[in-house]
């Protein structure tokens, strides 16, 4: 796994990480929010680096399935930019009722983004 698999699971797990079993939830924090390498969880967990690894990508697996079925972290990236693009679009436009619809989207977007 690399860098790239480390940030896309991360996602993921944001959204479905709840839906993961207790032992894979662990695991995949771990490896994802706290940057341990499969080294350092297998030395903490008393397990094989191996095992780790097995249980982070069948986790994996899990996660990109309910993202197959669900689409909630696409749908969530095209929702942030589409609000991110109406800002940019508002900035250029004067008025009170221009600025009254950056703050709503402004406030839509940092909602979504917590």
């Amino acid at each position: 796994m690399n860098v790239d698999d480390r940030f896309e699971i991360g996602w993921l797990f944001g959204f479905y990480g709840p839906l993961l079993t207790e032992r894979q939830r662990k695991l995949i924090a771990l490896y994802c929010e706290e940057d341990y390498s499969l080294s350092e969880i297998a030395s903490q967990e008393g397990i094989s680096r191996q095992g780790v690894y097995d249980a982070i990508k069948r986790g994996a697996r899990q996660l990109e399935a309910y993202e197959k079925q669900l689409g909630l972290v696409a749908r969530y990236q095209r929702l942030t930019e589409g609000l991110r693009e109406g800002l940019r679009v508002l900035e250029a436009a004067p008025g009170e009722q221009a600025q009254q619809a950056r703050d709503i989207l402004a406030t839509l977007l940092s909602q979504e983004e917590e």
